[in-house]
């Protein structure tokens, strides 16, 4: 495996957040409402997790409900 850099992850990470978004946006879901549905009381935590902002990324158990949620394979969030 080559070296991964610190940019590297924090792009893998931005990946994640960006596809979170667009199969949130594909299921009519607003932040807020995803939050709501995942246990969150405000949608701060997830739309700092889709943009990376401030090192926020989700972590897997989000990532697992919010497929539920979402209705698709957790692995869609990875491609």
């Amino acid at each position: 495996m080559e070296n991964l850099t610190d940019k590297d992850i924090k792009e893998y990470y931005l990946k994640i957040g960006k596809n979170v978004a667009k199969i949130r946006k594909e299921n009519g879901l607003s932040q807020l409402d995803l939050a709501l549905k995942i246990g969150h009381k405000s949608s701060s935590q997830i739309s700092s997790c889709e943009i990376c902002y401030k090192n926020y990324r989700f972590n897997i158990e989000q990532l697992y409900r919010i497929s539920c949620v979402l209705n698709v394979d957790i692995c869609e969030f990875f491609k």
